[in-house]
């Protein structure tokens, strides 16, 4: 800033969005109209403290949580309650293969593990794993080419990356390539649906085969297809319709798609020619979710319904993306530093003693009415809301 004047018309933009100040680390006051006045009497006093760090302050917004919010406990919390989690086919004789769930909470818990510097949990998780190399649990895994059973390549690519172990390294890889195997004409793998959970699962498996392999044709893959699912999906208003043939701007759904794009400009490089598209798909999409954030800090079943039920899984990967995004670079931190905070805290006031998240809606296919979505059964610990918590706390701790 070139002046005083400057420094506090900046000021007083950012207060008129309603965001809070922060010139350190530490949150200074939230202010109210009535005490503008004060702000003008601290900005000379702390100088160059003023304008520099409000640019920056919602970055700082993510941190000096409260106890009950500390991301490091939650998340490990959340590592162990995954880690004890018996498989769904342990459970459910309905249930024959490992389920995606599983493997994206298995992301998730690895990674607060890394970060921790817990290699106890760490070896503990993999072994959880490990028992499909032995004949009689690896008819537990789904040989069908389908993007939610596909996905389990990401876990051996995953730990790959760990232990450079080279079975696991040919497990995943099989997977990725194996999805790519046959195409449609524009070039993207035939498992593509047009859903818009599918902008996640392709996405992180061929993320993970770039990831382990650096083999740029991966990375090019999920690309091409995020592109593709971007033009045919992202609505005028920033969100996204479930499928071309249903209209819904499900929460879950556009969380899928929130995380998807995260994933990918996480592990994209920054000239890749395809970046800007999906840069700008994103960022039109963050837009829209903080028109749309609840004041307990979480989103709706459907996002654009402020009467819908607050659902936590989408809430999470929205988290997850917002405080990558503050993280990374992609979104304002003043703007969405808060709202990233704000979410966090809402999402743990919503976890029970021994980590199961509450109001997660179950699994869902694309549905024909609003009613349809408004009326799914909601469950506590349900896996789709475990793993997004669990990526945005590791997030947070990066």
């Amino acid at each position: 800033m070139n002046s005083t004047r400057e420094c506090v018309g900046a000021c007083l933009k950012i207060l008129k969005s309603g965001c809070v100040v922060f010139y350190q680390p530490q949150p200074l006051l939230k202010l109210a109209k009535g005490k503008i006045h004060i702000a003008l009497l601290v900005l000379p006093i702390f100088g160059l403290a003023g304008c520099g760090t409000i640019k920056g302050g919602g970055k700082n917004s993510l941190g000096n949580w409260p106890s009950n919010a500390e991301p490091a406990r939650i998340g490990k919390l959340l590592a162990e309650n995954f880690e004890k989690h018996r498989f769904d086919f342990e459970k459910n004789p309905k249930r024959e293969f490992v389920i995606y769930p599983e493997i994206i909470s298995e992301f998730g818990a690895l990674e607060i593990a890394r970060l921790e510097g817990d290699s106890h949990l760490q070896g503990r998780l993999i072994n959880k794993f490990d028992r499909f190399w032995s004949p009689g649990d690896a008819r537990r895994i789904s040989q069908r080419r389908h993007v939610d059973y596909e996905l389990f390549g990401a876990v051996p690519l995953e730990i790959f990356q760990i232990n450079h172990e080279r079975k696991y390294l040919e497990a995943g890889i099989a997977y990725a390539d194996r999805q790519w195997s046959q195409t449609t004409p524009d070039g993207i793998t035939d498992e593509a649906r047009y859903w818009i959970d599918d902008m996640y699962m392709i996405t992180a498996l061929e993320v993970q085969a770039w990831r382990a392999s650096g083999d740029a044709k991966y990375i090019d893959r999920a690309a091409q297809t995020m592109v593709a699912y971007l033009d045919r999906l992202q609505q005028p208003n920033g969100l996204f319709h479930h499928g071309v043939d249903s209209p819904f701007f499900w929460g879950r759904g556009n969380g899928w798609v929130a995380a998807g794009m995260t994933l990918l400009l996480e592990s994209m490089p920054e000239k890749h020619p395809e970046r800007p598209r999906i840069l700008a798909g994103y960022r039109k999409m963050m837009t829209a979710l903080l028109a749309h954030q609840g004041k307990d800090g979480l989103w709706r079943q459907l996002v654009d319904e402020d009467t819908a039920w607050p659902e936590t899984s989408g809430s999470s990967m929205f988290a997850f993306a917002m405080v990558q995004g503050v993280k990374s670079g992609w979104l304002e931190p003043a703007t969405y530093g808060p709202a990233a905070r704000k979410a966090w805290i809402g999402l743990v006031d919503e976890l029970d003693p021994d980590g199961n998240l509450r109001e997660v809606c179950i699994g869902t296919d694309k549905g024909k009415t609003r009613e349809y979505y408004l009326n799914r059964p909601r469950e506590t610990g349900n896996l789709h809301g475990q793993a997004p918590m669990m990526w945005t706390a590791a997030a947070l701790l990066k």
